[in-house]
């Protein structure tokens, strides 16, 4: 007597690009936090009376400034999911913005996008080596690129530019022959200025949603359509081709992946030359607005990807989210010194909601501390005014150190990020 057992059908399943903008479970949970957020930093804004914290120009500058750590946080990505630490973002981003500046006034924007591109994977190159084949701590390796790059650039420019003699104020290149082109997205942003008009009315919620629109749909550069269109695609490479499997193996346990034949040593390179190069692409985008290279054009913003890159958890999706964080503090505090204390109520009311939810899961101690930061952010948004310029323009780096400090319980990097690898002594 036999018995026949009935197969439940499978659920069809979706494929890789349905999935990542679905994104399943994970997903929408994080659309309702962005819907959230939007929600929260609306009711300050009714709140403190900042327009500014949701205006279409302050939404603009966040986009303008959050693509250049964007662009070095995907870099930071490839180098370590294949178990390479790269601190010398900032490095790769100097000689990134030497090179574009460098080819942009001889070839204009084009030649930029190549010669940063290029200078990036340079110092990529110069990292793996040290680090892949010569075993240098990868750590030290990253500060000595950001010492080389800084002092590399200011030699060039002093030997290759005639403006620029040795020993006076700061290196600069010449203007860029061509500008990149813009963008503008057609049904939102021609035609009557229909989302200006919302804004303008200062509704809650609905001028919000305006203001960002308007924001980031309108006057947009090529090279920010192309670093928001490498988000899914950096997630799509590393997720969903065996290329990305082999290269987050070499993150994780590179003795197993090398003895089931995956070429560790190759694909650490590439992923680090593709890191450098992503870095320098992120320092074009800077000679980009500025439309020269300028000596400290970086400001210290491939140590704030790489923060992004942290905040975000290694994925392509947190690590956005972070640069846009960080893109929105810095052009915060350059659009209105008083928008910045608006910030406090935000954190204070962000503070307060980690209190609870860590009281709710037994975690006193640090519900305790939250519920401390939080009150003393609430008496600072009502007993100071307007902030000082330092500790304003200082705003993008403390908003760094608060994340990262609140995030940093959460986080799973790669297993083998950072180690030194060597065939046959693991």
């Amino acid at each position: 007597m036999s018995t026949a057992t009935a197969e439940t059908p499978a659920a069809p399943s979706r494929g890789p690009v349905t999935e990542l903008v679905l994104g399943g479970g994970r997903g929408r949970r994080l659309t309702w936090i962005l819907v959230g957020l939007l929600v929260l930093v609306s009711a300050v804004r009714v709140i403190s009376g900042e327009q500014a914290l949701t205006s279409s120009s302050t939404m603009a500058a966040t986009l303008l400034l959050a693509v250049p750590l964007l662009l070095v946080a995907l870099g930071g990505l490839f180098a370590e999911r294949a178990g390479v630490v790269n601190i010398g973002l900032d490095g790769m981003m100097i000689l990134g913005t030497w090179g574009a500046g460098f080819a942009g006034y001889q070839y204009g924007w084009q030649g930029a996008v190549v010669g940063g591109l290029l200078m990036g994977a340079l110092g990529g190159l110069l990292h793996a080596v040290a680090t892949v084949t010569f075993g240098v701590d990868h750590v030290i390796s990253g500060v000595a690129i950001n010492i080389l790059a800084a002092g590399v650039a200011r030699f060039l420019s002093e030997t290759l530019y005639v403006d620029n003699p040795a020993g006076g104020g700061v290196t600069q290149s010449p203007a860029m022959s061509s500008r990149p082109p813009t963008f503008s997205l057609p049904v939102l942003s021609s035609g009557p200025d229909l989302l200006g008009k919302v804004e303008d009315l200062h509704w809650f919620l609905i001028s919000d949603l305006a203001g960002v629109l308007r924001g980031v749909t309108s006057g947009v550069g090529v090279l920010t359509v192309v670093a928001v269109l490498m988000v899914p695609a950096a997630y799509l490479l590393l997720w969903r081709t065996p290329f990305g499997l082999r290269l987050r193996s070499c993150g994780e346990n590179p003795a197993a992946a090398d003895s089931l034949g995956v070429p560790v040593y190759r694909l650490k390179y590439i992923a680090v030359i593709i890191s450098g190069a992503l870095a320098g692409l992120g320092g074009v985008f800077l000679v980009f607005i500025a439309n020269i290279y300028r000596e400290g054009q970086t400001n210290g913003r491939g140590f704030i990807g790489l923060a992004a890159l942290i905040f975000g958890n290694w994925r392509p999706g947190g690590l956005a989210a972070g640069a846009g964080l960080f893109g929105f503090a810095d052009a915060l505090q350059l659009r209105s010194r008083t928008a910045v204390v608006a910030l406090l109520l935000l954190v204070a009311i962000l503070l307060l909601a980690v209190a609870v939810l860590q009281a709710t899961r037994g975690r006193f101690a640090q519900a305790i501390t939250a519920a401390a930061f939080a009150a003393a952010s609430l008496v600072g948004y009502l007993s100071i005014q307007e902030l000082p310029e330092g500790i304003v323009s200082f705003t993008p780096h403390i908003t760094t150190l608060l994340v990262l400090s609140l995030a940093s319980q959460r986080l799973r990097m790669p297993k083998a990020d950072g180690l030194v690898y060597r065939r046959g002594e693991h």
